[in-house]
Parts: C-alpha cells; sequence; structure tokens
C-alpha cells in the first residue's frame, strides 16, 4: 500500500475533521459532500449521526467495522448506520461523494451496512444536488432533488461485496494475510494447523466468527482482492493467476456466480455509471 508524505496526512485529516464538523453542527435532514483522496490515506475510525451513503464514483475503497468490511467498486455505495464507528481506506486514487440523511422512520434508519449499486438516476440526482450545494435554503429545485434522491437511496439493489472479517486477533492476521495475497490453494487444514487445532474445531470457530464456511470467506475475499486491480484495468488474464487460478475461465465462472457477469462487463458497466 501507498505510503504518504506526513504533511499531506496532516492536511487530508484536517479537511476530515472540518468536514465532520460540519456535518455534526447541520440540522439539515439530507446533507450531499464531494471529496478526491489518494490511494494510501485511510479517513480514521468515525462515526455520523446520520445515515450515510458512501458512493464510489471512481476508484475503490475498503470500509472497515466492527461488524466486518465492506468494498465499494466504482459504481457503488455503501449504506452506513448513524452512529456506526468506521474507518475508509482509499485502495486506489478515489472521488467519493457522500450523501447523510437524518435517521427518521422510513427503511433507510433500520437498514444494516449495505453495498449497493448506484443507478443511473441516483448517480445525477447527487451530482445535481452537489451543485446546488450553495442554494439558498427551501429552494423549491433543491428540495425536490434531496426528496427524489432520498426515495431513490431506499430502492438502490443491494450488492453481495460484504467481507466478514473475525474478531479473534489470529484468525484476523492469517485473514488480512489471505487478501494481501489470495490463493484458491489455501487450503483448510493449513490455516486449523497454523492456529493448532483439529480441522473439525477450525471448521466450527471460523463459523462462529465469520458466519462463513472457509471456502465461502475464501471466495468472497479472492473477489474483493481482485476488485481494485480491475478497476487499475489490469488484465483479468494476470489477475485470475494473481488470485491463484489456473485458468481465465475458473476464475470467470467463480466472478459470474458472486456478481452475475464476467469481470470485463462488470467493471465496464460499473466505470460507465
Amino acid at each position: 500500500m501507498k505510503t504518504l508524505p506526513q504533511q499531506q496526512l496532516d492536511a487530508l485529516h484536517a479537511h476530515h475533521r472540518l468536514r465532520h464538523g460540519w456535518i455534526a453542527r447541520s440540522d439539515s435532514d439530507v446533507l450531499v459532500h464531494t471529496s478526491d483522496n489518494p490511494a494510501g490515506y485511510t479517513i480514521p475510525l468515525h462515526s455520523h449521526r446520520h445515515v450515510q451513503l458512501l458512493c464510489a464514483f471512481s476508484g475503490v475503497v475498503l470500509v472497515q467495522t466492527e461488524r466486518g468490511c465492506w468494498m465499494i467498486p466504482p459504481g457503488h455505495a455503501l449504506l452506513i448506520p448513524a452512529q456506526l464507528q468506521h474507518s475508509v481506506e482509499m485502495l486506489s486514487d478515489v472521488s467519493v461523494k457522500s450523501v447523510y440523511l437524518l435517521p427518521s422512520h422510513d427503511d433507510l434508519a433500520e437498514r444494516m451496512l449495505q453495498v449497493l449499486g448506484v443507478t443511473e438516476l441516483a448517480r445525477a440526482l447527487i451530482a445535481e444536488a452537489i451543485r446546488l450545494h450553495d442554494t439558498p435554503p427551501g429552494t423549491r429545485k433543491i428540495e425536490l432533488v434531496l426528496e427524489l434522491l432520498r426515495a431513490e437511496i431506499a430502492a438502490l439493489p443491494v450488492q453481495p461485496l460484504g467481507l466478514p472479517f473475525p474478531a479473534d486477533k489470529r484468525l484476523a492476521a492469517l485473514c488480512r494475510a489471505y487478501m494481501a495475497a489470495p490463493s484458491v490453494t489455501e487450503r483448510l487444514d493449513d490455516w486449523a494447523a497454523k492456529l493448532a487445532m483439529s480441522r473439525r474445531t477450525f471448521t466450527r470457530f471460523f463459523q462462529r466468527e465469520t458466519g462463513l464456511s472457509f471456502v465461502a470467506w475464501r471466495q468472497q475475499a479472492s473477489l474483493f482482492a481482485c476488485l481494485p486491480r480491475l478497476a487499475e484495468g489490469a488484465p483479468v488474464t494476470r489477475i485470475a493467476m494473481l488470485a491463484g487460478y489456473d485458468n481465465v475461465a475458473a476464475f470467470t465462472t467463480m466472478f459470474r456466480r458472486r456478481l452475475g457477469t464476467t469481470p470485463r462487463s462488470y467493471m465496464r458497466a460499473a466505470l460507465a455509471r
């Protein structure tokens, strides 16, 4: 991961603190904010009194919470509940748009962390809301834009891009090492041996810690690891090899099973939004 100069980090942190203060002080039902962040920057743990829709218009973002990790590739967004502590890591140069909504009695306030696909309408409404940022309060056009935006957010399609992370530090270390160098040849027995557990004990332990089987988690982690490279335009053949697949067909089959499309089609559609 790219290391940023301390002076640049200090400036980015100062900007985030200013934005966080502005959001905390506002009584508006809906707020919209835009920011561009470089690869390697991480916004430290924080929370909002608003429900946040964090959208990646370009680049790939990884959001970490006590409930797990959620990756946001281009053309997608993460719905973050109010008051939930989270950090945001930029896995590439990123253009982020955030919509902050005060919790109310509607469906959004009750939903948990979810990765959502951003529709063309939502993207256009967010861009228009940002353009109208300095419009005087009460202006009919901005009221209509924000009202329609909230309704569109509630209808955005859920995408299967969550990756639960274990609370156990030893298992979490193995999971992070896997994400740095994914391989389908990784075996459950090897992980069990590293933690001095029997196969049966480790299987139960892993399921309890993550809510997924070892194989299901490994496939999802491999998917996570390849998305930033796809966003950067790396060849699918190379990505498949880095993920430990013997051929592109096997990698494409896994990708299609998880996301319903091929790697090339997925990123082409995401970047076109």
